[in-house]
């Protein structure tokens, strides 16, 4: 049916060809080639064959087996997955640290009768306690006479503004 609908458009195309003349030059028989000089030509196409595409290499039993580790120490990125596959039947599991600290872990099996399933863990990650560092301390207000004015504020050393 597809065929029939590409021989139908090219049909369709080639017949409302119609030669035009570039813009900004007069046409005038003769100038532009013989479909100019003669009118528009409609030409007939071949017709157009579908082939069947067939698969000479399909597998009816397709196996496979992959797995791949990531452990960046400098960017913290940390995952990992395996899967197999052995007919219509795939297992597989992945794991990946989330945002929060903690490992994601999804064991998952697809199969013809049961569809996809996928079972979700989630556990902690061990980590180290680190002291934390320590805090600046930030000099405390001192009050102090404004030259020009004689009146007392408040303002902090070094700082060249006052806190009203």
């Amino acid at each position: 049916m597809a065929s029939k609908l590409i021989v139908l458009a090219a049909l369709v195309a080639t017949a409302t060809a119609v030669a035009v003349a570039p813009l900004g030059y007069p046409a005038y028989p003769g100038a532009y080639g013989p479909a100019l000089a003669h009118g528009p030509i409609a030409k007939i196409a071949a017709p157009v064959v579908a082939k069947a595409v067939v698969a000479d290499d399909y597998d009816p039993n397709p196996q496979y087996s992959y797995s791949y580790d990531i452990q960046d120490a400098l960017t913290g990125d940390s995952k990992n997955q395996q899967e197999t596959r052995n007919g219509d039947v795939v297992q597989g599991s992945y794991s990946l640290v989330e945002p929060d600290g903690t490992r994601r872990i999804v064991e998952y099996t697809a199969d013809p009768v049961n569809g996809f399933n996928a079972v979700v863990h989630r556990e902690p990650l061990a980590t180290k306690v680190v002291a934390a560092p320590a805090v600046a301390k930030i000099a405390a207000p001192v009050a102090y006479a404004h030259p020009a004015v004689g009146v007392a504020r408040v303002g902090y050393p070094g700082y060249g503004g006052y806190l009203h």
